[in-house]
């Protein structure tokens, strides 16, 4: 069976240093609980890890496809719960592109793709907590799940 792993380091205070696949990724806390700020929290890297997966997945399905946008960006929000244990209660990924306008539906398409075929961080986040997902496209929202995915929860 196939595994990825990783080593971690405590440096001393709140600092770790984590070496996944040969790179150095520090993790401290801000100076008010201890730390001396010299890298991010923890727990953004799993929407880091979201992002970087389902970004990787656009680019090479619009590269399998030889079609391409002009510019590509992702923001992930993950909404954090008031009580202890605090962990991620839903997460939402915007999609910005900008690019010709007949990339439009490609666009939404590679989004789809990745959110229900490929990406194996959101598949498997999906188990945990609600994920929905925001497509721009050239400063204008062509999809949008976040509305219906809030109306189903509240029934």
């Amino acid at each position: 069976m196939a595994q990825h792993e990783i080593e971690t380091q405590w440096m001393g205070k709140m600092q770790f240093n984590a070496l996944v696949n040969g790179h150095t990724v520090i993790m401290d806390a801000p100076e008010r609980v201890g730390g001396e700020d010299n890298g991010s929290i923890p727990k953004p890297f799993v929407l880091t890890a979201l992002s970087g997966c389902t970004g990787m997945d656009i680019v090479s399905i619009f590269r399998k496809a030889n079609k391409e946008v002009t510019d590509f960006s992702i923001k992930v929000t993950g909404e954090l719960s008031k009580q202890v244990p605090i962990e991620y209660v839903a997460m939402h990924v915007v999609y910005e592109f900008h690019g010709e306008a007949s990339r439009r539906e490609d666009a939404l398409e590679a989004v789809n793709l990745s959110q229900e075929k490929y990406c194996g961080v959101s598949h498997m986040l999906k188990k945990a907590l609600p994920i929905t997902w925001e497509v721009n496209y050239n400063g204008k929202i062509i999809f949008n799940n976040r509305e219906v995915s809030m109306a189903l929860s509240d029934n």
